[in-house]
């Protein structure tokens, strides 16, 4: 993976792309398993968006470690980047989730039994809630590691 793309750091790109995508993604599948209006609405596109969720994650933390090599290693930089490897298991279990909750929206999904939807619902809103947490933890952490110096000088 490249270390820059226009001159800027390939992790600043990836990075704002998760940002947005991965809470998105955790919307989508709440909204999924609780409404069954958006479910009707959002047929294929939860699960998509949890896959390209995903796929950023490990492509942000790849990129993130190659960004650290250039910068050095600072308390601030080591606590964001243990806090970044801790969001692969999340954006696992919200694609699963995210299968799970279009697979038991489709029409054609035969009998289940009645608690199942419930336990799905259930694992959807933690799957999302556990995502997002993840997000702004890591988010808030790379932000201190980055303008901690900017903003300790002015």
């Amino acid at each position: 993976m490249p270390e820059t793309v226009f001159g800027l750091p390939t992790h600043a790109l990836l990075v704002h792309a998760s940002v947005v995508l991965i809470p998105l993604a955790a919307l989508l599948v709440a909204l999924h398993a609780l409404w069954p209006g958006a479910r009707r609405r959002l047929g294929v596109v939860t699960p998509l968006a949890a896959a390209a969720a995903l796929v950023l994650t490990p492509l942000s933390t790849e990129s993130g470690e190659s960004l650290e090599r250039l910068v050095g290693r600072s308390p601030l930089v080591e606590r964001h980047a243990q806090l970044a490897d801790g969001l692969l298991p999340w954006t696992v279990a919200l694609f699963v989730v995210a299968v799970a909750v279009w697979f038991l929206g489709r029409p054609d999904r035969g009998a289940r039994p009645r608690w199942l939807p419930v336990v799905v619902g259930v694992l959807a809103v933690a799957a999302a809630a556990g995502t997002v947490q993840q997000v702004v933890r890591i988010g808030h952490a790379g932000a201190e590691a980055t303008w901690s110096d900017v903003v300790g000088t002015s």
